[in-house]
């Protein structure tokens, strides 16, 4: 299953959607290594749960966890530095669709509170990076396939 298809959204809104989320009056923030594996998990709960990816581009399987390399030419000059939240010039979050905020809110909700390098951690005890890691290649493709049924089994226990 490619991920040419028609998506949802972008991944760019994806991570723009995330950005808005920390509480950053109370000291919150998202790091690019923590914005990847919510964007990664958002991509791979929704070919679990609609069997269709959320955002065209593919993921791929880096040291440090799955990374969308799109994304990653967008934020990396930030490096571990924390990245602000999008200007409304840059981003409406009214603009997505409700189910698409209220999709990307329940990941929020379930990962959104950990750290980047707990996420990190996860991801690295999980089938879809250990199956593309297995070349030793940094830009090995996560398939989507992989992450559809990986994500799939876990909500069947």
């Amino acid at each position: 299953m490619g991920l040419e298809g028609m998506t949802r959204v972008t991944a760019l809104e994806c991570a723009r959607y995330f950005l808005t989320k920390p509480d950053r009056e109370a000291g919150d923030d998202i790091t690019h290594l923590k914005l990847q594996k919510l964007c990664y998990y958002a991509q791979a709960w929704h070919l679990a749960l609609h069997n269709e990816p959320l955002f065209a581009g593919h993921i791929e399987a880096w040291t440090h966890g799955p990374v969308c390399v799109d994304l990653w030419h967008n934020y990396r000059d930030y490096g571990a530095n924390p990245i602000p939240s999008p200007t409304p010039d840059e981003f409406d979050c009214e603009a997505l669709a409700e189910e698409d905020r209220v999709f990307l809110d329940e990941v929020w909700n379930a990962y959104g509170v950990y750290t980047a390098k707990y996420l990190e951690g996860l991801t690295h005890q999980e089938r879809p990076w250990l199956e593309a890691r297995r070349s030793g290649r940094r830009d090995t493709v996560i398939a989507p396939d992989s992450m559809r049924e990986y994500y799939a089994s876990v909500t069947d226990r």
